[in-house]
């Protein structure tokens, strides 16, 4: 399989499917915007609480927070979003179009007339670098102007910050202690792409964990180990993670270290998380900013100081592309092409299928009931319509873990068959034991 062919292999899957569609398609599109279907919808969701289960619920240092995404417009001042967070542009005065000035397809200094415009191809058209601001801004209140602006975040990690001292109050949480949140960002992205792994509108998983300063690199290591390992279990192939260490020219301002791990995506190893060690530098700037103290008392030893942060930010979105890209596979069986979504069961959109084996003598009956009981607990889905085979390579491709049969021995013997996806095994099991049968199973997978 040519390794471009496969991201165009999971758009067409992931539309025809119900996994990703194109936002506003009816209008044609709007750029690098994406609504997530029925099992898209699913998949991610199961991704984020699987995320928030390992955070929060199963820490008792981690405490969860929802801040808004409109902020007051100080925060992105004393961040340094509002001065710092701009790329350099170029743009084409003949064809309109607009490049980064360190895209690889300008083949000279921007501004120099013998550089070409890599869209149109004339000469001399292109502009000097100029920086942009990659935050959306908007106007709170009925009139715009300059006293009005807000702006939509393009990060969630200052909504914990402007918190870390109410969340440290409420929760009666000691040092060291972390903040997490799972919430929408926004950025005003000039070179967007592939697929869902680069959008405008995107949903981040953050975490800030607060430490005594000198204890911090421990923790960083720390969390480098677990953040790793969650994407393993996750279900990704190990061979295709890596890490990439930030050397002294990307260390962002914020940084004493900091680690991407990146996976290999069809189109090169890109980031999917980053581990970051952002000192004491944002805390201390709200300090400075709003003039509010942040400092943490320590009981046990009468200290006062301003924790430094241990960062962990994945991107929701890019977690999910990355487990449809490790979940995809075409497989040869009995002379026809299998494609198989190898989600791991615990994240999968449909935990379970029942198939009545025909739609007369009684079976539809059986089946409607074993599947609104399966229903109850976890996702399923109900298919009648064909023969058995087509049925199974239907659950196949959107990654559906296992298939029920309802027969004509389910109304004299009370089993079932299920069917299993990737070895494409069968066993028989009483039709009582089915939801305890699932239940094993994805306890074992969610480990």
């Amino acid at each position: 399989m040519a390794e471009q062919t496969l991201m165009d292999k999971l758009v067409s899957l992931a539309k025809r499917r119900g996994f990703v569609f194109q936002s506003s398609e009816v209008y044609g599109g709007l750029g690098s915007v994406w609504d997530y279907g029925p099992l898209g919808v699913e998949l991610k969701r199961n991704i984020k609480d699987r995320w928030w289960r390992s955070m929060v619920h199963a820490r008792d240092d981690i405490e969860g927070i929802d801040a808004a995404i409109l902020m007051h417009p100080r925060v992105w001042e004393a961040s340094g979003h509002v001065s710092g967070f701009t790329d350099p542009l170029v743009d084409c005065r003949q064809c309109k179009v607009r490049f980064r000035a360190d895209d690889p397809r300008l083949k000279g200094p921007p501004g120099d007339p013998a550089t070409a415009c890599p869209n149109c191809g004339n000469r001399g058209t292109l502009t000097e670098p100029r920086m942009f601001n990659l935050m959306f801004k908007t106007f709170m209140g009925p009139v715009e102007e300059q006293a009005a602006i807000v702006y939509l975040r393009p990060e969630t990690a200052q909504g914990i910050y402007v918190n870390y001292l109410n969340v440290q109050t409420a929760s009666r949480q000691k040092i060291p202690f972390g903040i997490a949140q799972v919430g929408k960002a926004f950025r005003n992205e000039i070179t967007p792409g592939n697929f869902i792994f680069r959008t405008r509108e995107f949903e981040q998983m953050e975490m800030q964990f607060f430490v005594k300063p000198g204890t911090d690199e421990d923790w960083f290591e720390q969390w480098r180990e677990i953040r790793m390992k969650w994407h393993v279990d996750l279900g990704l192939r190990a061979e295709r993670l890596r890490w990439h260490a930030h050397g002294p020219g990307e260390l962002a301002h914020y940084a004493k270290a900091a680690y991407d791990i990146e996976y290999e995506f069809p189109f090169g190893w890109q980031e999917i998380e980053g581990v970051h060690n952002r000192t004491d530098f944002d805390l201390s700037r709200h300090q400075e900013y709003s003039g509010k103290k942040l400092e943490y008392f320590d009981p046990a030893t009468s200290e006062r100081y301003i924790p430094y942060v241990v960062e962990t930010s994945a991107g929701a979105d890019r977690v999910t592309l990355t487990v449809m890209a490790d979940a995809y596979r075409e497989e040869e069986v009995e002379g026809e092409t299998r494609v198989v979504m190898g989600f791991n069961p615990a994240v999968s959109p449909i935990k379970a299928a029942v198939l009545p084996l025909t739609r007369k003598d009684g079976l539809p009956e059986v089946a409607d009931r074993l599947y609104h009981d399966i229903r109850r607990r976890w996702s399923a889905f109900y298919d009648d319509s064909g023969a058995i085979g087509r049925r199974y390579r239907r659950q196949d491709e959107v990654g559906t873990p296992w298939c029920i049969t309802i027969d004509h021995d389910t109304l004299s013997e009370e089993t079932v068959t299920i069917r299993e996806r990737d070895a494409m095994t069968q066993v028989r099991i009483a039709t009582s034991q089915v939801q305890a049968w699932i239940a094993d199973r994805l306890e074992e997978a969610g480990r």
